[in-house]
């Protein structure tokens, strides 16, 4: 058996799942389709420096997948701070609005290729972000035509616990009518590959960012590439691995 196919089944085994019957693919956003990631940390850096808060580039990685609030929340009990919910909420729009003052992020290369793949197979595809940012989600139908609709999406706006927690990805279950053996998981953040391994789906990991990839292995991964273009020439054997082991 090859690496792909010792991942399935022993995902399998471990969920008691008799076998994939795939019908969907879970995509995240930031850092999966977008680009975006070195955007999002270096504004969260700038609001959170700005209100005496100390969140540095790298750091902001590892909060990746979160809901801003949470973000927040996370860097104020780490460092004793008490802030109010209406200064939360200034810190989120400040970042928000430094991150609309950034060039455009840029598809992340194989990402469109890998969704037209995932759309002519017959498979739905699916956003799953702790993103709430308007400008991102409003450009993916420019970026990505005749893709995604609003219906297969959940974003922060959908959820009241953001990523660690599984909620988004059961969401996403939940949208789709679909069972975790229906879908499959494309990440590259830890906690967002822990809340789809907390959600019981099979989980493929990309290293877009600076981390190491034992974050990633560590948070749950099933399978790990080192960027989208990677994953795209490998989707083939992945996708029949996955119809043909039971």
């Amino acid at each position: 058996m090859n690496t792909i196919e010792q991942a399935i089944q022993a995902y399998l085994s471990s969920n008691n799942y008799p076998k994939f019957d795939l019908k969907a693919v879970l995509f995240d956003m930031d850092g999966v389709l977008y680009d975006s990631m070195p955007n999002h940390a270096g504004s969260w850096h700038t609001a959170m420096t700005s209100h005496g808060l100390d969140l540095s580039f790298e750091e902001a990685y590892l909060h990746e997948g979160r809901t801003g609030a949470d973000t927040i929340q996370i860097i104020c009990r780490k460092q004793g701070v008490e802030l109010s919910d209406e200064e939360i909420t200034a810190i989120y729009k400040e970042k928000t609005e430094l991150f609309k003052t950034l060039p455009e992020p840029k598809q992340m290369p194989g990402s469109y290729e890998l969704l037209q793949k995932v759309k002519n197979d017959g498979l739905m595809p699916m956003i799953v972000t702790g993103s709430g940012q308007k400008s991102l989600l409003a450009n993916l139908n420019v970026s990505f035509p005749c893709i995604f609709n609003r219906e297969h999406m959940v974003t922060s706006f959908d959820v009241k616990f953001g990523k660690p927690n599984p909620e988004p990805y059961l969401k996403a279950l939940e949208k789709g009518n679909l069972n975790p053996w229906e879908a499959i998981v494309i990440e590259n953040a830890p906690l967002g590959i822990e809340a789809a391994h907390k959600a019981g789906l099979f989980t493929i990991a990309v290293n877009t960012g600076p981390l190491p990839d034992s974050y990633l292995w560590d948070a749950g991964a099933n399978l790990l590439y080192p960027n989208m273009p990677t994953l795209n020439k490998k989707w083939k054997k992945i996708k029949e691995a996955l119809i043909f082991i039971h």
